[in-house]
């Protein structure tokens, strides 16, 4: 168990000039309306707390670890209860404060709740350039975690927006996850969450990369072997961004670690198929060091897009072999939820071929 006030210790062809314009120049936008997470268990709730009922008795044991380690959490009301985890809102004393429990204890969630309580723990004496909830208290054994309620308004509730945020909005988001990755936290700080080399196999023994694409991302591998690392937030999405007057905040950090540069670029690119000019802007960014920024971008965009693709099919899988009627809005949501799947392949065809253009001028 763990509370702030303890003692913390977690070269290019000259015929070439041009090769990565495939995702420098994004297709224009469509009118397709877009869906956020896949559908799941997810409850948001307003007003009093309920905890009556069969879930009420799973959130009566959340409130009594919350309160095991941090007695003064006064609980108010249930933010979100997905199949993993709650949140809670409350008080700490007179402070608003946000409790998070995981409820699917399996040993790779258990491990990346941790992780999160270690990042929180290691932003007590290391402060990042952003700011972030302070830790009220955590317990990495139970996989509780009792933080700051920061004030503001998320850019976008959705995974995938509905409609494109404003652009003041994406340039606060960018800004914030920039500076991020600007920092260097102390050694040992942190972690690496991919091994790239794992993840590549792992993709391609499920058919979501060819045998092409593997010998084009290990080549450019190869050719970052040597590339330092870049500390990323690593869940750089729009709904993890808060806005307020006092500056932009991030929130869930379970994600936080070294990567190779520019991932939380890939993340921020792969989420704003809406809106091309920021698209074109973060890959600027992206590839403005040079061919290893540009390598390493790409690389991590081919990560990000696999990834969103097999989250989505999956999802659309599992609704098709639903049985029984279908709850209003359930057929609406499986139709977006393959509109989106289709502008995700139309996203990784476009990287691929970057990163085969990148692979020619090597």
């Amino acid at each position: 168990m763990y509370s702030a006030s303890s003692s913390v210790s977690a070269p290019p062809r000259p015929a070439h000039p041009a090769v990565a314009e495939p995702v420098l120049r994004p297709r224009q936008a469509t009118a397709v309306r877009r869906v956020g997470r896949p559908a799941g268990p997810s409850h948001p709730l307003s007003g009093r707390l309920d905890l009556t009922g069969p879930q009420g008795a799973q959130l009566r044991t959340a409130v009594a670890a919350v309160q095991r380690i941090c007695p003064e959490f006064a609980p108010a009301q249930l933010l979100r209860r997905g199949g993993r985890t709650a949140l809670l809102i409350g008080t700490s004393g007179r402070a608003p404060a946000v409790a998070k429990c995981l409820l699917d204890q399996s040993p790779a969630w258990a491990e990346r709740f941790r992780q999160e309580i270690a990042a929180y723990r290691t932003f007590v004496r290391h402060r990042p350039p952003v700011r972030v909830p302070r830790l009220i208290a955590a317990d990495p054994e139970s996989c509780v975690l009792v933080i700051e309620r920061m004030p503001g308004r998320v850019v976008s509730p959705q995974r995938h927006p509905v409609q494109p945020p404003t652009k003041a909005d994406v340039r606060a988001a960018l800004s914030a996850y920039t500076r991020i990755n600007s920092w260097r936290p102390p050694a040992g700080s942190f972690d690496a969450p991919i091994d790239y080399p794992v993840r590549l196999n792992r993709y391609h023994e499920l058919g979501l990369l060819t045998d092409r694409d593997m010998g084009d991302l290990q080549q450019l591998l190869h050719g970052l072997a040597h590339a330092q690392g870049q500390f990323c937030h690593g869940d750089a999405q729009l709904s993890n961004v808060l806005l307020s007057p006092a500056g932009p905040s991030l929130v869930d950090w379970e994600h936080a670690g070294w990567y190779l540069p520019g991932y939380d670029l890939a993340v921020l690119w792969s989420v704003l198929g809406d809106d091309p000019a920021a698209r074109r802007q973060i890959s600027q960014q992206a590839q403005a060091q040079g061919p290893a920024a540009r390598d390493s971008f790409l690389v991590n965009l081919m990560l990000v897009l696999t990834r969103e693709i097999r989250t989505y099919e999956t999802a659309v899988q599992r609704t098709m072999r639903s049985a029984g009627p279908v709850a209003p809005g359930a057929a609406e949501a499986g139709e977006e939820q393959r509109l989106l799947l289709r502008r995700l392949h139309d996203d990784c065809g476009m990287a691929r071929r970057a990163v085969r253009a990148a692979v020619g001028t090597r």
